[in-house]
């Protein structure tokens, strides 16, 4: 599958509801880095606001290759993908689609971890989208 795969509506609508993605980041010495993260889904693209000096955005500029998982057993959703970081001149959809899905202001000051920075994943392939049993 690629990453311009037609989605199921269903997909679709969990992309759009699920507060939670696991992204799979690589360390430095080869080993998976794996974190819940709040995100955005648009065309083909997952949108996460972190900081830019934590673990995940520093095994990010090393290796920007991801995986990222949402928390369903069940039913999979599972793609992986190549992030770009994008450090100023945020998107205006974004900013408002963070503040509407999770009621935060991804303009406020950052905390210890450094200034807010924005991962755009494209996806690459898509592993799993199974929406039956």
């Amino acid at each position: 599958m690629t990453g311009q795969l037609a989605l199921d509506p269903e997909i679709l609508g969990r992309l759009e509801r699920e507060r939670i993605v696991w992204l799979c980041t690589v360390r430095p010495d080869g080993s998976p880095h794996v974190t819940p993260v709040w995100f955005l889904y648009r065309d083909g693209e997952w949108w996460i606001w972190t900081q830019e000096r934590n673990r995940k955005t520093r095994n990010i500029v090393a290796d920007p290759r991801v995986s990222l998982a949402l928390p369903d057993g069940v039913y999979p959703v599972v793609a992986e993908g190549v992030v770009t970081i994008l450090r100023s001149s945020f998107p205006e959809w974004a900013v408002d689609g963070f503040r509407r899905k999770y009621d935060w202001d991804v303009t406020a000051p950052a905390g210890p971890a450094g200034d807010n920075v924005l991962l755009r994943v494209a996806v690459s392939r898509w592993l799993m989208t199974d929406t039956s049993s």
